[in-house]
């Protein structure tokens, strides 16, 4: 679940259908089994998985052609949320209805949610014990590394001018200085983006190619039928109310009614990643909740960094310690599996209604100069929101307020260096990254023991 915050900006869309391959629709069972493999083994980030289903998908298979898939990504990243599992529901969509999309989606997810169920479980019971604590420890510095790498690699792609420069220090200032709100930070860059591109003004760089006119039809999309967003707006609803209202009839609203109303919220402002919502996350649920610990945060960063799936499943462990620390009359593992349970479906919920609301809608938004200005202003505002992250977490493991020794936090700072190294001079995986940083922190604590 190495979750780079952005892929590499796509080739554009326009490129003729004619070079295309024509799309196959396969078998259910193929399709579903496909979805499950990806699952499984949907390691790199959204870049890497993104690559996986071109070249499974387009290249390989033809279940559906090169336009098309072009065209779905660029949609995606006009989401809130993650892109890749996105366009996967979108395929699914697109190949079997609103069942493949389900399907296609769902899978995509869960085989890291019960990997990282699993994980968390062990981070709560036994994070602060041995071997699991040293591990922790020389993985913590690595996270810090991989946060800044992401800075540094999305700033080079995305910060092409001194607007989208100023953009990305003013965001930075708003959250780590004034404390203001993420979703205010977000909503006010993709304001100010709009209004820019709408007066014809390129203060941003466009992250993806647009169209002459504001809205361009694809004749070959279905036309919606009249109220079918009303129809979508009221199902969705009614499958959040349902079983959030269950369970805060069955277990209470501590801390039930916060895990749903943090991540139900997060779920619609995650743009750019979720490397961009984790301060806003993690200001919460730290700070405003008490829910888990600066130290704690990065330990499930750095765990959903090793697991398949999208990496804004790191609010499921946010959710899983929500429980666990506050079970009630529960267990703490039932507690914290409730919470997991919840803060991914309450997550990945709007994911599901983003795409089959808007699928019929994809030629018209892509092509859009309103929505492209907008996301070129958030795209430069999350590098400073991402940095805030790397500060907010650089501060909780780097400079702990003497909580560890002059020895351990000099081995924390050559942990960080060496990761760095390897992700921005030798290209290295993340979750080798990690990997190494848990066998530095099991070498430490050999070491220390044997002094």
């Amino acid at each position: 679940m190495t979750d780079a915050p952005a892929p590499p900006a796509p080739p554009s869309p326009a490129q003729p259908s004619a070079a295309a391959p024509s799309a196959t629709a396969p078998a259910f069972g193929a399709f579903c089994l496909y979805w499950l493999r990806l699952g499984l083994t949907s390691f790199g980030g959204p870049a890497g998985q993104i690559a996986m289903m071109q070249s499974d998908l387009v290249d390989r298979r033809r279940w559906i052609d090169q336009t098309r898939f072009l065209h779905a990504l660029n949609f995606c990243m006009l989401l809130p949320g993650p892109e890749a599992q996105q366009l996967a529901t979108y395929i699914g969509w697109r190949l079997h209805g609103i069942r493949g999309g389900l399907v296609a989606g769902g899978l995509f997810v869960l085989p890291g949610a019960l990997v990282l169920l699993a994980l968390s479980w062990i981070a709560a019971a036994h994070g602060d014990t041995g071997l699991v604590g040293a591990l922790f420890n020389g993985i913590k510095p690595a996270v810090v590394a991989i946060i800044v790498a992401a800075v540094w690699r999305m700033g080079r792609r995305t910060l092409k001018g001194p607007a989208a420069v100023a953009m990305a220090g003013a965001a930075f200032l708003a959250l780590f200085a004034l404390h203001l709100p993420f979703p205010l930070v977000i909503g006010v860059a993709a304001l100010i983006g709009g209004v820019a591109a709408r007066m014809g003004r390129h203060w941003f760089a466009h992250p993806h190619p647009v169209a002459d006119d504001d809205a361009v039809a694809d004749a070959a999309e279905p036309a919606p039928r009249p109220g079918r967003l009303l129809l979508l707006a009221a199902l969705f609803v009614l499958l959040w109310a349902v079983p959030v209202g269950a369970v805060l009839l069955a277990f209470g609203t501590d801390p039930w009614g916060g895990v749903a109303a943090l991540f139900t919220k997060a779920a619609f402002v995650t743009f750019g990643g979720a490397y961009a919502v984790l301060p806003y996350i993690a200001g919460q649920a730290v700070d405003s909740y008490g829910w888990l610990g600066p130290r704690e945060m990065v330990d499930g960063l750095a765990l959903a960094e090793t697991t398949p799936g999208p990496l804004i499943l790191v609010t499921q462990y946010v959710g899983f310690f929500a429980g666990w620390n506050r079970p009630g009359a529960l267990s703490p593992g039932l507690a914290g599996t409730l919470g997991a349970a919840l803060t991914t479906y309450v997550t990945f919920l709007p994911c599901f209604l983003f795409i089959f609301a808007g699928a019929p809608y994809v030629e018209r938004l892509i092509h859009n100069r309103l929505a492209a200005g907008a996301l070129a202003a958030i795209a430069a505002a999350v590098v400073g929101v991402i940095l805030n992250l790397g500060v907010y977490l650089g501060m909780a493991v780097l400079l702990p307020d003497g909580q560890h020794g002059t020895g351990s936090l000099i081995w924390a700072w050559a942990i960080m260096l060496a990761a760095l190294y390897a992700l921005t001079r030798r290209a290295m995986a993340m979750h080798w990254v990690v990997l190494g940083g848990a066998a530095a922190g099991l070498l430490q604590a050999l070491a220390a023991s044997s002094l």
